[in-house]
Parts: structure tokens; sequence; C-alpha cells
């Protein structure tokens, strides 16, 4: 453990001079002995070259270690490097084996790219179903990119039954964080009656949200929505859209 502290304190630069080769050199005793903290950081000194030469393969090599006595972000790490053939051989299986033990960990991030895998096929059957589980878990984390994809499979019916009620609750947490691709959906759900009441004014509000966003396809659709609507209709939404970004997005209703 000292061996550890000290090899991140010449890596920073706390108390003493700034050395990174130093840090290689006690990280390695360190990491030579087992520890895990160790082994992570010799392998990211290997990765970006610092005190080092670079040297993915030897980053691999350490992580690997790491990633054997259960640390789930390194687990994640070396999922993302045979997935890319990042110092070793590209291996999609191998990748998929290892975003798996850092997923069941509930590395979001993980649970990511593993549903990535399941559906797209990578290392694995194509499995949408598969891919919805790893992502839903993913969403109740509070990622806005897969609860914008959630919502996507649940409309489209992809490795789910088609759901538009449920495409109608992930496009909104994600949308309620300000992802303006699930605005311009939860707006167009909104717009059509899919899975909420049919509702011209909230369609506005969130198409008028993302279009803040500099989103062309959002200024689109809500300008043709407003050619539908009355002008107080048009004010009351824009004033919605206001309120509901004042408060950071706790009152959209």
């Amino acid at each position: 453990m000292a061996q550890h502290n000290l090899g991140v304190m010449y890596s920073l630069g706390d108390g003493v001079p700034q050395d990174h080769a130093e840090a290689v050199r006690w990280y390695r005793l360190a990491a030579e002995q087992g520890d895990a903290y160790a082994q992570i950081n010799l392998g990211r000194m290997y990765a970006n070259g610092d005190g080092v030469t670079q040297d993915y393969a030897e980053a691999v090599r350490w992580y690997r270690l790491a990633g054997q006595q259960g640390d789930a972000d390194v687990q994640h790490n070396l999922g993302v490097m045979y997935d890319l053939g990042d110092g070793v051989p590209q291996d999609h299986a191998e990748a998929v084996r290892w975003y798996r033990l850092a997923a069941e960990q509930g590395d979001a991030y993980a649970q990511i790219n593993l549903g990535r895998m399941y559906a797209n096929g990578d290392g694995v059957t194509q499995d949408y179903a598969e891919a919805v589980r790893w992502y839903r878990l993913a969403g109740q984390q509070g990622d806005a990119d897969v609860q914008h994809n959630l919502g996507r499979m649940y409309a489209n019916g992809d490795g789910v039954p088609q759901d538009y009620t449920e495409a109608v609750r992930w496009y909104r947490l994600a949308s309620e964080q300000g992802n303006a691709r699930a605005q311009i959906n939860l707006g167009r759900m909104y717009a059509n009656g899919d899975g909420v009441p049919q509702d011209t004014a909230s369609a506005y509000m969130w198409l008028f949200l993302a279009s803040a966003n500099s989103i062309t396809i959002a200024k689109d659709r809500r300008d043709s929505l407003a050619t539908k609507m009355a002008p107080e209709q048009i004010a009351e939404a824009q004033r919605r859209a206001r309120t509901c970004l004042e408060s950071n997005y706790t009152d959209c209703d």
C-alpha cells in the first residue's frame, strides 16, 4: 500500500518533484505483490506512455491482473481494449466477457456496451431482448443516451413488444435531462397521441426545448406544428417551456 501511495505522489508531484518514471518504479513494486490499485495505475502509465514507452499490450497485462481481482472499472476498460483491438488482437467475444463481468457489478458503461454488443451481434448472437435488458439496467442509473435508446426500442418494437407508453416513459426520463433527441421524439409522441393523449401544446413545448439546442429538425417540426395552433396556444406552450427549463426540468407539466 505504501509503495502504491508513493507511486501516486510521484505521479502527481505531491511533496516531491513530479516524476513519472519514479512513479512507475513504485507502482511496479506494489503491483508485483498483487496490489490491484497499483496494477491499474501501472497499466494506465503504459497505456498513456507516462514514465515508460507506451505499450498497450503491457497495459492490458496489468489491467487483466487487476480485472481478475474484480475491479469493475478495469474490467470495463479491458472490454473496450478488446472491443477496439488496443494492445490485443480485436476480439469481440473477449470484450463481451469483460463487459459482462463489469456489468454484473453494476457498472453502467459496461452495461451500455454489453447492450450494444447484443444489439449489433458483436461477440454474441444478436439478441435485442438481451440488449434491452442491459440498456434498462444502465437507464435506471440515469444515463440519458441509453434512456433515449430504450425509448426508441420500445417505440419500434426492437427486442421488446412495441409499447408506446413505455417509450414515452423512457423518452421523458432522457428529455428531463436535456437530451434533445429524446425531446424531439417525445414531442412526436405527443403530436401523434402515441402512448399519451394527443396534446399539441405539449408536443410544441418539447420541440421548442429541443430547438433551443440548435437541432434543425426540432425547429422545423416545431414550426410545422405551429401552423395548426392559435397564437395564444403557442404563447402558452412557450411559457411552459421556459418554466420547464428554468426549473431544471422539474416542472414540465
